[in-house]
């Protein structure tokens, strides 16, 4: 489809806001990407939508691992570990959530979020092991944790990234930091296995999507920069985190009633 030049620019502009907030948290661009697309930037079919942004998120996703790589913010192994153990797992789930009822599934994600909001919140000082890894010991651990997540994302059908972070932080110990810049290895292969998907299908707008990119770059960066800056102040990061969750679970339990 054809849009205005208008609509190209409020893509860009979206995709600034889910660069930074990728940037920012390692997570949360599946959930504004979509809404961005229909509402602000204003295209009418919802497949088309889901499409470009998931070929947005990844290729954004990317680039604010490539910003944390430089960084040194990326445990590689244990992205790895809990990256593949997670596809599996959605794979499962999303099996498991096609035969339960929508609503339903929505108000469940909705308590499971203000669950990890509270968890975050409370391990708010906790500034956790910058020598962290993953080996042999907690291995098993880490793949529990990553199986785990991708089993929750898969069945909820919603991106996983708000459940990775603390995924990573509960199985191996390490500092806030590294699991937001380790946690978009998962977040990238999750969207790029989804974009393969509706990219087949004809189901991108290519054009809107560079634009979303190049706004997401952009954000990318300026999100990187402000976590760094915002892990030397302990526990406020954390505490942005948890909030942040906090919202996205009223927004799903509002979502959910209101189409009960």
């Amino acid at each position: 489809m054809i849009l205005e030049p208008v609509q190209y620019a409020l893509g860009a502009v979206s995709g600034g806001i889910v660069g930074f907030t990728l940037g920012l948290f390692g997570g949360g661009g599946s959930i504004l990407a979509v809404p961005l697309i229909v509402y602000l930037v204003g295209v009418p079919n919802a497949h088309l939508a889901i499409g470009t942004s998931a070929v947005s998120v990844a290729a954004n996703a990317l680039s604010g691992l490539a910003s944390h790589a430089r960084s040194g913010h990326v445990n590689w192994r244990c992205a790895a570990v809990y990256s593949v153990a997670g596809m599996l797992g959605a794979f499962a789930g999303s099996l498991i959530g096609k035969a339960i009822d929508g609503h339903h599934l929505l108000l469940a994600f909705a308590g499971l979020m203000l669950v990890v909001g509270v968890l975050m919140f409370r391990r708010r000082h906790d500034s956790g092991n910058p020598g962290a890894s993953c080996n042999r010991e907690n291995a098993p651990t880490v793949v529990l944790f990553g199986a785990g997540t991708g089993l929750l994302s898969g069945f909820f059908g919603i991106g996983g990234g708000f459940l990775i972070v603390p995924g990573l932080i509960a199985s191996t110990g390490m500092p806030m930091i590294n699991a937001i810049g380790s946690s978009l290895v998962a977040v990238a292969a999750f969207g790029m296995t989804t974009a393969i998907s509706y990219a087949w299908s004809g189901l991108v707008d290519w054009a809107l999507a560079l634009a979303f990119i190049g706004g997401g770059v952009a954000g990318g960066l300026a999100g990187t920069r402000a976590a760094t800056r915002l892990q030397t102040r302990k526990g406020t990061l954390n505490v942005l985190f948890a909030a942040l969750i906090v919202m996205v679970a009223i927004y799903m339990a509002w979502r959910s009633l209101n189409a009960a």
